[in-house]
């Protein structure tokens, strides 16, 4: 049998979602609870591996398993024995050609950047944070030149592993909600460090350290050196994931009042 599971963390106590020895995961958590509830060893795929420290609102994994259990045991259950920075909102029955990553139509982050002079004191695990006035119109500008299909190579870290830099940006918009600026990206795959190092690229744009025109040239260039540092990874999330409604997953639901309350800094 394969299940489904969405969940949600915040991301500021785990080195991401990949299991590793020795340190706290989300991957590592999920698995070890869901063991302690099967009875047996679980292993679990997901969509969207986070780096350390970037949180998730709605990420999907899926596990296969010879028991049988109830829902509540699933949620409630493996609520009960993980870290209470992650939850388990549902669980699904799903067909076994249902894979989490290869079902995966695309993906989309949002990053949340308090632009103000003062570092926050509220959620300042949960927010990216610039101190200098940013011009979003310049940010905007600068993000339309990356939509489309393009070697990334200049947007990814030196550590990544995927084979083929190419990748789908659909979307990337950026807007002003007080003193919060929003970003939010849509692609059918992202590469390591992706969104932070766009967002790191657009924020020197914002800034005007760099014009507009820089965005395309380190696209062009698909060096990595040339762009901005990586941004933190504080004000990252992972909200959304797309699938063919055929496999019968519930949608993200409501991570925009969530995000009214994160970006309810106006002074």
């Amino acid at each position: 049998m394969r299940l489904a599971l969405r969940i949600e963390y915040d991301g500021s106590s785990f080195f991401g979602w990949q299991i590793q020895p020795e340190v706290l995961t989300i991957q590592g958590e999920i698995e070890r609870g869901l063991s302690q509830v099967a009875g047996e060893p679980i292993r679990v795929f997901c969509a969207g591996r986070t780096d350390t420290g970037v949180h998730a609102t709605y990420q999907i994994v899926h596990f296969d398993t010879t028991v049988i259990r109830p829902d509540s045991a699933w949620v409630r259950g493996l609520n009960a024995l993980i870290s209470k920075d992650i939850s388990i909102l549902w669980v699904r029955e799903v067909s076994s050609e249902f894979h989490a990553r290869y079902s995966a139509l695309r993906r989309t982050y949002r990053y949340l950047l308090l632009n103000r002079e003062q570092r926050p004191g509220l959620f300042a695990k949960n927010v990216g944070w610039y101190h200098k006035k940013l011009d979003v119109n310049a940010m905007k500008a600068a993000a339309l030149t990356i939509i489309g299909e393009n070697d990334f190579s200049a947007f990814r870290s030196s550590e990544c592993q995927a084979n083929n830099p190419v990748r789908t940006i659909e979307k990337l918009c950026v807007r002003a909600v007080g003193d919060v600026i929003v970003f939010e990206v849509t692609a059918n795959a992202f590469l390591h460090h992706m969104v932070r190092n766009i967002v790191g690229t657009l924020v020197y744009i914002g800034a005007g350290k760099q014009p507009v025109e820089w965005m395309d040239e380190i696209l062009v260039s698909r060096n990595r050196a040339l762009a901005a540092p990586t941004f933190s990874p504080n004000g990252l999330y992972l909200t959304s994931i797309d699938y063919n409604p055929h496999w019968g997953l519930p949608g993200p639901g409501l991570f925009s009042d969530f995000e009214n309350v994160l970006t309810s800094f106006d002074a």
